[in-house]
């Protein structure tokens, strides 16, 4: 990482810091803390008032995110769930609150503060299916092919290493897992100069991709899918935008799966090859797949239902 890369990072986890230590120390008085200063395009507002009644007053405080990302990224029971730069947490308790007690919501962030705060907001919802992670979203700290869901709400445009956090994004999803995020991007026709007169980094605005950027990066790390929407302005010809995209399925695994399915299907060993046999010795295995009910190119899925 470069001099200057380190430098923004740190600029980004102190902005972070003493946001959260401000809702911390906002005490309990009878309204709760008051809400982190912003600009109205980022927030707390951009949630629903039903959310906002379900979650601690201090995760709604600590909001400073530029959409919802749990409400487009569809999340269902028993799902895990990934949100990079989770703050004071109130992505991952939603998203923990939609994939049930059989799933899981993990949040990841850098700053000791925000994380302090997500684990007393985590405490007072009295979510069990979360886990909160410290580090970076350019090394996320989980094995590959463990998540079925990545959300992020105006986080990644912080990071000065995009590509990685694309790779990591990819790398800890399984096969078939998905993004959805809110993030802000710039027109096309904007010179990375002409973003940074629009805002500083940390204000979200300065590190923002283009469309075309966004969509190639994610594409380069080996996502298919990919669709950048934009929801609302937050600057001129800068916008808040919903993220999509997929990790295609692992066709070498599928091809394996399908090649043991095949070669132990219905009782016949290299089921649909030259060399079919039979593990019964009294019939052939065309009578064997015939009593089981199934053929090449097929194989007996749940309850006997034939996958093809």
């Amino acid at each position: 990482m470069t001099e200057q890369s380190t430098d923004l990072r740190e600029t980004v986890r102190q902005r972070y810091a003493a946001a959260a230590v401000q809702v911390a120390e906002g005490g309990t008085a009878c309204c709760g803390p008051a809400a982190i200063e912003i600009d109205g395009n980022f927030g707390s507002g951009l949630y629903t008032g039903s959310e906002r009644d379900e979650l601690p007053a201090e995760a709604v405080a600590a909001s400073l995110g530029c959409g919802n990302p749990t409400a487009v990224a569809d999340l269902h029971e028993g799902e895990r769930v990934l949100d990079l730069g989770s703050g004071g947490g109130i992505d991952v308790l939603l998203s923990a609150r939609r994939v049930g007690p059989t799933g899981k919501a993990y949040g990841l962030d850098m700053t000791e503060e925000m994380l302090a705060l997500a684990l007393a907001n985590q405490k007072k919802a009295r979510a069990a299916n979360v886990e909160f992670l410290k580090g970076t979203i350019e090394a996320i700290p989980l094995p590959a092919a463990t998540i079925d869901v990545v959300i992020s709400n105006c986080v990644i445009n912080l990071s000065t290493d995009k590509q990685a956090v694309f790779a990591e994004m990819h790398r800890v999803l399984v096969p078939g897992g998905r993004i959805g995020v809110s993030d802000v991007v710039a027109d096309d026709t904007l010179t990375p100069a002409q973003r940074a007169e629009r805002g500083d980094y940390v204000g979200c605005i300065a590190g923002a991709l283009s469309f075309t950027e966004y969509r190639a990066g994610l594409e380069a790390a080996g996502f298919t899918g990919v669709e950048v929407t934009p929801t609302h302005a937050v600057a001129d010809r800068m916008h808040s935008a919903i993220v999509r995209a997929v990790k295609p399925q692992d066709t070498a695994v599928i091809a394996a799966d399908d090649a043991t399915a095949s070669a132990e299907c219905c009782g016949v060993t290299a089921c649909c090859t030259p060399a079919e046999q039979s593990t019964d010795s009294t019939a052939t295995p065309a009578e064997v797949k015939s009593a089981a009910g199934c053929g090449c190119g097929s194989r007996p899925g749940p309850a006997g239902v034939l996958i093809t």
